[in-house]
């Protein structure tokens, strides 16, 4: 039995006992989360050219792992995600009627909170008037967090991943990054060359997650200046391309893949009808990160069979 799975039976026997005492929002699981199990490098880029060397992956949480009880994009999710498994955290980046970064994944509020209309109609205060809901629409005792806060939040315990949303800038974004004194500790994803070349030239230092579909696109990237070393290749979300993602390591870089999506067409969705996950099969066709729906089970599923005592991408984090 792995270290996860001892640890994972150890959460599940006392949320079981929790579950007894009605609370609104659950409190997160006590467990060993913290500096020395925290995926929380010093170093992004090392971190994953030692997954890449040593063939192990991680699992990045989309919206920051939802679940019964716990919002998207809430800093209460990323708390209960980050003390059951160490993943990198996606979060979606709006912007308020007063010009204030906020997590929001829709252009409206209507899906996730108890308010309605559009984010950019809304100024911070009214936004922070509703309450976040979570997945079943129960009504939680959270609030919309400020992209500030997250990073703040985010600091030692776990890496974020920044899906920029439209009517924000990506000038505004860095700016907030560095005056987090964040860039060390953030990916930020775009999805065209152009875009790439763009935030590349604000921020030459973050790393960054481009869409490639072949190596003619990397070449593409290299060739208009972007250093590759700050990369890392978003590969889709349908087929696990092997060929595609040797051919990346070859040029020192790592390839992502997402398993996410709508449950009747993702292969999260087809893992949890079959009863059978396949997150270290396709970890083992040259992965280095898998960004799914399903965080606790595509990082059991990945601790089970990386063949190391403990998980592995932890041997990876530099301080």
């Amino acid at each position: 039995m792995t270290h996860l799975t001892r640890f994972l039976l150890s959460v599940f026997t006392a949320v079981s006992l929790a579950a007894c005492s009605a609370q609104s929002t659950p409190v997160p699981p006590g467990g060993p989360q913290g500096a020395a199990s925290a995926l929380a490098p010093a170093d992004i880029g090392a971190l994953f050219d030692c997954l890449r060397e040593r063939g192990h992956a991680v699992a990045a949480a989309h919206r920051g792992g939802p679940v019964p009880g716990y919002a998207e994009n809430s800093i209460e999710g990323f708390a209960y995600t980050t003390s059951i498994v160490p993943a990198l955290l996606e979060i979606d980046i709006a912007r308020t009627r007063d010009d204030v970064l906020v997590l929001m994944h829709d252009d409206t509020l209507d899906r996730t909170t108890t308010g309605t209309g559009l984010v950019r109609d809304h100024t911070l205060a009214e936004v922070r008037a509703f309450q976040l809901e979570d997945e079943t629409g129960a009504v939680l005792n959270a609030r919309v967090p400020t992209l500030r806060e997250a990073l703040d939040w985010a600091n030692g315990k776990a890496i974020l991943e920044l899906d920029v949303k439209r009517g924000v800038s990506y000038e505004d974004v860095v700016a907030e990054v560095r005056a987090a004194d964040a860039m060390s500790r953030v990916i930020f994803i775009t999805y065209s060359t152009d875009a790439a070349v763009r935030v590349h030239g604000i921020a030459p230092e973050m790393m960054l997650s481009v869409s490639i579909e072949d190596i003619a696109e990397l070449d593409a990237l290299e060739q208009r200046g972007v250093n590759l070393t700050r990369v890392l290749a978003w590969t889709g979300i349908e087929t696990v391309n092997a060929d595609l993602n040797r051919a990346l390591a070859a040029r020192g870089v790592e390839a992502m893949f997402g398993t996410l999506g709508n449950p009747g067409r993702s292969w999260d969705g087809r893992f949890a009808r079959d009863g059978r996950d396949r997150y270290a099969e396709f970890a083992r066709a040259g992965l280095q990160l898998i960004s799914t729906d399903r965080t606790i089970e595509a990082a059991r599923d990945l601790d089970a069979h990386d063949g190391v005592d403990g998980i592995a991408a932890l041997g990876c984090v530099t301080r």
